[in-house]
């Protein structure tokens, strides 16, 4: 991949509310980003009955079933997200949490995957991502190198490009818990592009994984960090997804592309600064 490649998370953010899914695409695509994802998940493959039907308010009823019921987006409204994005013109991807949903997810022939932290050990999911062969995103939060290695065995099987995101799976990460070192860790051990999802409050830490040379970044985004939710606190509003954009495009003008030349500029300099002298 060239350049830096934006992806703005919207995950559940949307709260159930295809209209809030449009604002959220709205806000990813005037800050400049490339995609959005979302996850999709099929409850009752992805978590117990038990749990399904234990204790939990939410604006949907009081049990965990009803709160991820209603938050779950359904055909129809994938629809919409599909029509949307190719209306303003963004990628949309989204996590799969079980093979079925990745199934789902393959009827809109979307041109990425994405793995999400919490399922980078689940194998017969990401062999079902990788055998489609589609440039994938990796996280890989809460994974030792064993694990990274476990899974990038599948995806080397099937010869199908990704690029590792390191991660720090707390909400929010503390900036001193970034460890964003691993980054030229990841890149060193694994010899592929490598790109950072932070789950920082603010922006710092994300701007630094940029000057340190990742290929991706991907941030939470909210219409509002006190609205229902446990990712919104951790999610950047509009105007700081939109700062961060700029500030991440701008450091990559700094940084250059890396080619000791002499610039034109430079040229007047030396004629004042170096040839009055008579060495």
């Amino acid at each position: 991949m060239n350049n830096l490649f934006v992806i703005a998370e919207i995950g559940i953010n949307h709260n159930g509310d295809i209209n809030i899914a449009k604002e959220l695409i709205d806000i990813a695509k005037s800050a400049g980003c490339d995609a959005v994802k979302f996850q999709k998940r099929t409850l009752n493959v992805v978590y117990t009955k038990e749990y399904l039907n234990s204790h939990r308010d939410s604006p949907w009823g009081t049990t965990q079933r009803e709160q991820k019921e209603g938050l779950e987006f359904d055909k129809s409204e994938y629809n919409e997200i599909d029509a949307y994005c190719k209306k303003v013109g963004i990628e949309w991807l989204a996590s799969a949490w079980d093979v079925e949903s990745q199934i789902f997810l393959r009827s809109y022939n979307l041109k990425y995957n994405k793995v999400a932290s919490a399922m980078l050990t689940h194998l017969p999911l990401l062999e079902e991502i990788a055998k489609e062969g589609k440039y994938t995103f990796i996280s890989t939060g809460m994974s030792s190198f064993e694990q990274i290695d476990q899974a990038l065995d599948i995806f080397k099987k099937y010869d199908c490009d990704h690029t590792l995101l390191h991660c720090v799976s707390t909400y929010p990460c503390r900036d001193e818990d970034c460890n964003l070192r691993v980054i030229s860790n990841l890149r060193n051990r694994y010899g592929c592009p490598v790109g950072y999802s932070g789950h920082e409050a603010g922006i710092l830490p994300s701007i630094i994984a940029v000057a340190l040379g990742v290929s991706t970044l991907e941030r939470h985004i909210t219409l509002d960090k006190t609205m229902y939710g446990s990712d919104q606190s951790v999610s950047l509003d509009k105007q700081e997804i939109t700062q961060l954009v700029n500030e991440v495009k701008l450091v990559e003008s700094i940084l250059g592309d890396g080619t000791k030349r002499i610039i034109e500029s430079e040229l007047k300099t030396e004629k004042s600064l170096r040839y009055f002298v008579d060495w």
